[in-house]
């Protein structure tokens, strides 16, 4: 009997301590357990963060690597879906996307088809990418089957629909936003609706996850109500959550800010938008910073996105010039992303949210090796704004307030 067991644990040392666990449990308890499970948790490895914590990421996030510099895209192009090669050239820059609000409309009719149908192309490429679907929190696009009805030919036809639009209250007339309407969060009608609406888009779409944008709740409208409003973000963004189910991923826009604060705690995700050059200033760089490790050390997923600095909204330069001049301003906006980096932090770079605004630009620099951060960013004076930090191929140096930068490929 001693001979049989000394046996027994002299081949089992020579398996992987998650097949030794798995091994053990069949054999001396006969416990039936799923080799997937235990696959899963050995492919999510935890990561330092820049503070000497780990971040140990969630089964269902996107596999991240230091590899080169990880990349999260979105875009959408109203009138048409991706051709073969745009899918192929995307894929193999990231595997973590969105497809945003409106793409493939008008080829398909509905924007759920064309999450659909993209999240489809990806998988065949990547099995394991992560595709999410976008909806609006704040602005009834009517870019979805769910919501084509928010329109001002439509809308008086359908009053169930209406009684979730914000009216103002002295012209009784609707309010928009660049031509959408606007939700009333504070509408307990309205945020059930919204919420199975959302969870039926993730499902049909057979996206991973969702998109959250605009999650400010209108709050513009009815600042004496802004506490309230709050408080409705973040119930309805917890029902979403729960309703969508563990292995769903929920991305909210700017949900760091005060705004989002109760649907910060069950967002999975956050992006940084920076959609103008002011967003970008160097106090705000340096809180977003603060707020990636926070965002790390409570095991959320960041995406910084940095638009071409000197490209805000109306201050483009033309179309057809772009693509080179987002080229020369690569470098600032890239080493801002760096400086701050961490596990799960990823990057998006375009002047726009158009498949024309940079989604299709091919940025050498950004499938350079990169390799992990060394450590956390250093400043080189408390009280100023040049600071430096070192990859494992790269040295990064930037300066915020003359709003310079020099990445040092090594």
């Amino acid at each position: 009997m001693n001979n049989t067991i000394n046996t027994f644990f002299r081949k089992i040392r020579l398996i992987s301590s998650s097949s030794l666990i798995f091994l053990l449990l069949v054999a001396l308890f006969g416990v039936e357990v799923n080799a997937q499970v235990i696959k899963k948790t050995t492919d999510n490895q935890p990561i330092l963060i820049s503070d000497g914590s780990s971040f140990v990421p969630k089964d269902f996030f996107p596999k991240f690597s230091w590899e080169t510099t990880p990349l999260y895209f979105m875009f959408q192009d109203k009138k048409r879906l991706l051709l073969p090669e745009e899918v192929e050239f995307i894929a193999a820059q990231t595997d973590f996307l969105c497809i945003e609000k409106s793409h493939g409309k008008e080829e398909l009719g509905a924007a759920e088809l064309g999450a659909k149908h993209e999240a489809e192309a990806f998988k065949k490429i990547k099995p394991n990418a992560k595709v999410l679907f976008y909806f609006n929190s704040a602005y009834a696009w009517p870019y979805t089957s769910y919501s084509e009805n928010f329109t001002n030919e439509s809308i008086e036809d359908h009053p169930e629909l209406k009684q979730y639009l914000l009216t103002n209250p002295e012209t009784g007339v609707l309010y928009e936003h660049y031509g959408a309407f606007c939700f009333d969060i504070l509408n307990p009608d309205f945020r059930k609706w919204w919420v199975d609406t959302v969870v039926k888009g993730v499902r049909e779409s057979g996206c991973d996850g969702v998109f959250i944008d605009q999650m400010h709740g209108n709050s513009r409208f009815r600042n004496d109500k802004k506490p309230e409003i709050e408080k409705a973000m973040g119930e309805m963004m917890t029902s979403l959550k729960n309703k969508m189910g563990p292995d769903k991923i929920l991305l909210g826009n700017n949900a760091n800010n005060d705004d989002a604060k109760f649907a910060y705690t069950v967002c999975d995700a956050v992006m940084f938008e920076n959609y103008a050059t002011i967003r970008s200033s160097k106090e705000n760089l340096l809180n977003e910073w603060k707020d990636m490790l926070k965002n790390a050390k409570e095991g959320k997923i960041s995406v910084f996105r940095l638009g071409v600095e000197g490209a805000g909204r109306g201050n483009l330069k033309p179309a057809d010039e772009m693509p080179k001049y987002s080229q020369e301003k690569l470098e600032f906006a890239l080493a801002c992303y760096l400086i701050g980096a961490q596990p799960y932090s990823y990057f998006m770079y375009s002047w726009g949210w158009q498949l024309s605004t940079g989604p299709m630009v091919n940025y050498p620099e950004l499938q350079k090796p990169l390799g992990a951060p060394k450590g956390a960013y250093k400043r080189t004076t408390p009280e100023g704004w040049e600071f430096t930090r070192q990859f494992e191929h790269a040295s990064v140096w930037l300066n915020t307030e003359s709003r310079e930068a020099k990445i040092t490929w090594h």
